[in-house]
């Protein structure tokens, strides 16, 4: 349609519709939050990602004065509250603590996932990273990475590892290092942390990429060997355990990774707003040091960076699925 023949008054009227939208949304930004603001964790009570998020909203809920609740909406590896955070107005009040398996690996896992890890969520903020821990039984001979390693190859069966499920990160760890490795290993998935460790303790199984925290006091009573850590820099948790690039094995690095998203939808300025006021919550002393005891990275980020790190993660744990054929439980 050409403008010349558009009435006057439709374009006035126009116009100062879209003005007004303009300063609704900046007014909605400036004064927000102005209600009840919910943080979903797709995941049970107790847990890392529960724990960080309720150190979120202790540190929210005083800055903004308003009321900041968690929300625990566990299921399908956290695809269930993730989905429910996707589908929720966007408008700032309803958030999620998303991880590496709920907003990067579940895209290529799941068949039939309904929502879209990317085109759903407009990343908030990085918050905490942390490595898994190569961790063996004493029964395994092998002292260094090289040495578990060459066992896998040389020996009568292959070395197993387990993991807390099919398609978890401690398996598509395990499933990485063998495509990097070459290492002969069978995976042994099991339902969750602890009969995991349980057998791992017992013999049953030869060694697991674990969770830092999990099997720290284990490591520290000599009941578990820990080989290396998975991320680029070695942990301050365990300063003399090398990672897997400095054991021969250059470029290797996997994180488990946690962070806020917001629906899609929600206006720039408003993520703007969380992510100053949550950066400033991770920057505090008291947050840092309390994750940093327990082999937590502090991270933070920029919006637009997390987004970056996000495709990234993305593209390269599906081509680590696709590669394994490794399928959800």
């Amino acid at each position: 349609m050409n403008s010349s023949h558009i009435p006057t008054g439709f374009l006035a009227c126009a116009l100062a519709l879209a003005f007004t939208c303009s300063a609704a949304l900046a007014e909605t930004a400036q004064e927000y939050p102005s209600k009840t603001v919910s943080i979903v964790v797709p995941f049970p009570t107790g847990g890392s990602t529960d724990l960080l998020a309720r150190r979120v909203a202790e540190k929210l809920r005083a800055a903004w004065g308003k009321t900041i609740i968690v929300e625990n909406k566990p299921g399908a590896g956290g695809a269930v509250g993730a989905e429910y955070v996707a589908k929720a107005a966007g408008d700032g009040y309803t958030l999620l603590m998303g991880v590496t398996g709920s907003n990067a690996i579940a895209q290529s896992l799941y068949p039939h996932l309904r929502y879209h890890v990317i085109n759903d969520f407009k990343p908030v903020t990085m918050l905490v990273s942390a490595p898994l821990v190569l961790a063996v039984n004493p029964h395994v001979k092998a002292n260094t990475l090289k040495e578990y390693v060459a066992l896998s190859q040389s020996g009568p069966r292959p070395l197993t590892f387990g993991s807390a499920g099919n398609g978890t990160s401690m398996h598509l760890t395990g499933e990485l290092f063998k495509q990097r490795t070459g290492a002969r290993l069978e995976h042994i998935p099991y339902r969750g942390n602890g009969p995991k460790v349980t057998d791992l303790l017992g013999g049953q199984i030869d060694s697991s990429f674990g969770d830092l925290l999990v099997l720290q006091p284990h490591l520290e009573s000599g009941k578990l060997r820990a080989l290396a850590v998975t991320s680029a820099q070695r942990n301050p948790i365990l300063p003399n355990v090398p990672t897997v690039a400095e054991s021969g094995y250059p470029g290797f690095e996997a994180l488990s990774w946690q962070g806020l998203f917001a629906p899609a939808s929600t206006p720039d300025a408003i993520v703007q707003k969380i992510n100053q006021a949550v950066s400033a919550a991770v920057k505090s002393p008291d947050v840092q040091s309390f994750f940093a005891e327990r082999g937590f990275v502090m991270e933070g980020s920029s919006s637009a960076a997390f987004t970056q790190f996000v495709k990234a993660e993305t593209v390269k744990w599906k081509e680590i699925v696709e590669k394994s054929g490794a399928k959800a439980d």
